[in-house]
C-alpha cells in the first residue's frame, strides 16, 4: 500500500509543505522510520533528531518549520498520524461469530442483537447482554451479570455474580470484577472473611485494562464513574466509589471505601489507603503515597504524598545533604580547634560560667 504526501495531507485535513508527489510507503515512529516512510515530530525537541532521521516525510505542529524534509502541518498531530497510521496497517476487523456452538451459555442469559459470543465464553443463569457487544473466548460472566450495549470485553476476563457493565465498556483481557474484598476479622485466633454480598458496577464509556481487578463491595456496590479509563495492573479494593472520567495509571492501589471526585489523575504506582477521599481533578504523581484526604485540584507527589512544591523544596534541601554534612564536618573541626586554644578539651565541653558552683 502506498500514498502520495498530497494524498495523505488531504486525508487528515493538514497543510503539505514540501513535494507533494513524493511516495509514502508507510508510517513509523521518529527512531524507527526507514526511506520511504513517514514519521511523527510531536515536541521542538525532537527537531535535531528529524535532521539525522531516514524518513521521507513528517507529521508536524502547525508552527514547526521544516528544514529540507517535506511536512505536513497539523493542528492535532496524534490524530492526523493515527489516521496515516491505520491506512497503512488498517486494523484487523474481528470476525461475526453470533454464539459459537463452542461457548456455554445459559438458557436463562438474555441476549440482545448482533451479540458475538467467541469459542469457550461463559455465560451464566439470568445473564443480560445488551446489543452488538463482543464477548471474546476464554470469558466468563457469572450469574446475575448485566453487560450493557456496544461492550467489548476481550480474551480470558472475569465477571462474577451481579456485575453490572455501562454500555460502550470495554475490558481487556484478564480483568477481574467482583473478586471478594480483602476483608477480615480475627475470631478466636482465625481470620474470618467478612461479608461479600455487594458487586461492581462500571458506568457508561468505562475502560478496565488487562489484568486490573476491582473488588465487589461488602453490602453494597463498588462503582466506576462514567468515562473513567484504568489502565493494566490497577487495583481498586472493596467499596470504593471512582468518580467520573479519572484516569488510574499502571499499577495504582487503592485500598477500601476510599472515593474520589470527577478527572482525578493517578500516575503510574500510587498508592492510597483506605477511607480517604480525593477531591475533583487532584493529580498524584508517580508513587505517591496518599494516607489523607486530598483537596480538589491539589497537585501532590512523594511518600508520604505532599503538594508539589513542598516536595520540591525537599528534594532540593536532600540533594545538599552531603555537602552540608562535609559543612558539618569541618565547623566541628573549627570548634574542636578553638576550644583547645583556649585551654579546654574537647570532651569537657564548654567552659563553665565563673559564677557557677
Amino acid at each position: 500500500m502506498q500514498a502520495t504526501l498530497a494524498e495523505l495531507a488531504a486525508m487528515v485535513d493538514g497543510r503539505l509543505i514540501g513535494d507533494g508527489n513524493v511516495v509514502v510507503l508507510g508510517a513509523a515512529p521518529l527512531g524507527e522510520a526507514s526511506p520511504g516512510q513517514i514519521t511523527l515530530i510531536d515536541g521542538a525537541e525532537k527537531n535535531g533528531s528529524l535532521a539525522s532521521s531516514r524518513a521521507a516525510a513528517a507529521v508536524a505542529p502547525r508552527s514547526f518549520t521544516p528544514n529540507g524534509i517535506p511536512v505536513i502541518q497539523a493542528d492535532d498531530v496524534h490524530r492526523a498520524f493515527s489516521a496515516i497510521v491505520a491506512f497503512f496497517r488498517p486494523p484487523r476487523p474481528s470476525p461475526r461469530v453470533g454464539v459459537s456452538p463452542m461457548a456455554a451459555v445459559s438458557p436463562t442469559a438474555r441476549l440482545g442483537k448482533n451479540v458475538d459470543i467467541y469459542p469457550f465464553a461463559t455465560i451464566g443463569d439470568e445473564v443480560e447482554i445488551g446489543d452488538n457487544s463482543t464477548i471474546y473466548a476464554g470469558v466468563h460472566i457469572m450469574a446475575g451479570s448485566k453487560i450493557g450495549p456496544d461492550v467489548t470485553i476481550f480474551p480470558s476476563a472475569i465477571l462474577y455474580d451481579n456485575t453490572v457493565v455501562g454500555p460502550r465498556c470495554v475490558i481487556h483481557a484478564g480483568a477481574v470484577l467482583g473478586a471478594y474484598g480483602f476483608g477480615y476479622s480475627c475470631v478466636n485466633g482465625r481470620h474470618r472473611l467478612s461479608a461479600q454480598l455487594g458487586n461492581v458496577i462500571l458506568e457508561a464509556d468505562v475502560e478496565v485494562g488487562a489484568g486490573t481487578t476491582i473488588d465487589r463491595g461488602t453490602y453494597g456496590s463498588t462503582v466506576v464513574g462514567e468515562g473513567t479509563k484504568i489502565d493494566n495492573q490497577v487495583m481498586v479494593a472493596h467499596n470504593c466509589r471512582i468518580g467520573r472520567h479519572n484516569m488510574l495509571c499502571a499499577q495504582v492501589g487503592i485500598a477500601g471505601s476510599t472515593t474520589t471526585g470527577d478527572y482525578v489523575v493517578m500516575a503510574g504506582q500510587v498508592g492510597v489507603r483506605d477511607h480517604v477521599h480525593i477531591g475533583t481533578k487532584a493529580v498524584l504523581g508517580a508513587m505517591a503515597g496518599v494516607i489523607n484526604d486530598v483537596p480538589e485540584n491539589a497537585r501532590l507527589v512523594g511518600i508520604p504524598a505532599t503538594p508539589e512544591r513542598e516536595q520540591m523544596i525537599k528534594q532540593a534541601v536532600l540533594s545538599k545533604l552531603p555537602e552540608m554534612r562535609r559543612e558539618l564536618k569541618q565547623l566541628k573541626t573549627a570548634v574542636d580547634r578553638l576550644l583547645r586554644q583556649h585551654g579546654e578539651s574537647v570532651e569537657s565541653g564548654p567552659p563553665k560560667s565563673p559564677l557557677a558552683p
